[in-house]
């Protein structure tokens, strides 16, 4: 039998007549004309293996290898050859919830293992199963924070990534849930517009390093916000946490964020995965699923779902969170990078990553196109005021088979730098730079 079954034109007629329709184009009638496809895919038939192979190079061809100096999210990390071995195996392949934990233990073994790695890496007590991605689990911190205070206000730093505040203000529209941005002082979270604020939130989001780049040093919000009856949520960057002040050292109540720089590639924008973790205290307000470990009938060890209060096991109105399905396949590539790099690999790749951007700000600065916008510590990303026309820049750089750093506005332009960057791909990108004169 065939996995997959296409439909004959005799089936699809049937099933047409039995809703009531006289095309399948008429399925589609909610979708606005403007939005649809004006010219049909030229699809070829049906063509031999060798045929089929030489047409998937030719398009494979069109793609255009970059060298990239772009992050704000997204970045240009290595991912080693045994992650994209073993998630390749089939038995991952279809990766999704194990509802039969006699038959899933390999699944449920992983899913543990990332928890346990995650709550290491962030200094917090648990973990579920992973999210979607950075943005929505930071969404779904701050429904945690509104089921266990009540509350309908959220504080959200202006130094958020601006893609995530959008989906957190996205979330909270349809909970009636206000969300009041905190302003920033000098790229920093403004701490006593928190601490002067009159009303009593149920939490506060920042992210660290923020938007920027910047390190900020986090002492005194958690107290700031907890005085208030709220919760402090830090959005996290997961590599920079193989060297910098974890979530659970700052007092965080809730940590979250892409893990993307976790063994991730950039794959057009996804798939990518999300981490949340929190204190036990919180652990019932925490979507998804958590995994256990325990011992079965025999005394042996054993992996089981713990915790899994989702929609689909009480009514729907009482459900925490929506979520559903963790991204199962991209927590196991995490586990496998993390395994794979272990403790110093993590410092290792941190440190490289932290020392080029030092490299290439130094750099930049002494070609004397660049004006400094802050003095504050940075990981792997600046901002620089460009003395030069971005666009023109932009369009020199990809020329030359160059991403270059992201225009934010007003000449500022935000620069990346990972461990794949080499010194003489910075060396290049800064003779761009002295082009410009």
């Amino acid at each position: 039998m065939h996995k997959y079954l296409p439909h004959t034109p005799k089936d699809i007629k049937e099933m047409l007549k039995v809703i009531g329709r006289d095309s399948i184009d008429d399925l589609f009638g909610a979708i606005p004309k403007s939005l649809r496809l004006k010219t049909p895919y030229n699809i070829p038939s049906a063509l031999s293996d060798d045929n089929l192979t030489k047409h998937m190079l030719g398009l494979s061809k069109k793609n255009q290898e970059l060298v990239i100096f772009r992050g704000a999210g997204a970045y240009d990390h290595y991912t080693p050859s045994v992650v994209k071995s073993l998630i390749s195996r089939q038995e991952f392949l279809t990766s999704y919830t194990p509802y039969q934990p006699e038959v899933a233990q390999g699944t449920l073994q992983y899913i543990f293992e990332y928890q346990s790695m995650i709550c290491e890496l962030t200094g917090m007590e648990v973990s579920n199963a992973s999210m979607y991605d950075g943005a929505t689990s930071t969404a779904e911190a701050m429904f945690m924070a509104n089921a266990q205070t009540g509350k309908d206000t959220i504080l959200v730093s202006e130094t958020v990534n601006p893609r995530i505040i959008e989906v957190v203000k996205t979330y909270a529209r349809y909970r009636k849930i206000i969300v009041v941005v905190v302003p920033s002082q000098d790229g920093l979270t403004d701490l006593s517009f928190i601490q002067n604020f009159n009303e009593e939130p149920m939490g506060l989001i920042v992210q660290n390093p923020n938007y920027h780049g910047i390190i900020e040093n986090y002492d005194g919000f958690a107290d700031a916000i907890h005085a208030k009856g709220g919760l402090f949520i830090m959005n996290h960057e997961p590599q920079s946490l193989a060297i910098l002040k974890t979530p659970g050292e700052y007092q965080a109540d809730i940590a979250c964020g892409d893990l993307q720089s976790l063994g991730i590639p950039l794959s057009f924008g996804g798939a990518y995965g999300g981490y949340l973790t929190t204190l036990m205290k919180y652990v019932r307000k925490m979507p998804g699923r958590i995994c256990g470990i325990t011992n079965d009938v025999d005394g042996k060890r054993a992996f089981v779902l713990t915790l899994q209060a989702r929609e689909q096991h009480i009514r729907r109105a009482k459900a925490n969170s929506n979520i559903c399905s963790n991204q199962s396949l991209m927590a196991l590539a995490v586990t496998i990078y993390l395994s794979a790099m272990g403790k110093q690999g993590l410092i290792d790749v941190a440190n490289e990553s932290m020392k080029g951007a030092h490299y290439l700000y130094e750099a930049l600065l002494k070609t004397n196109q660049f004006e400094k916008v802050n003095d504050h510590p940075f990981f792997k990303e600046f901002v620089l005021k460009a003395k030069f026309d971005v666009d023109a820049f932009e369009k020199s750089c990809l020329d030359d088979g160059i991403l270059g750093p992201l225009h934010l506005k007003d000449q500022m332009l935000l620069f990346a730098v990972t461990e794949r960057r080499t010194q003489a791909e910075m060396d290049e990108l800064i003779s761009k730079v002295v082009e410009q004169q």
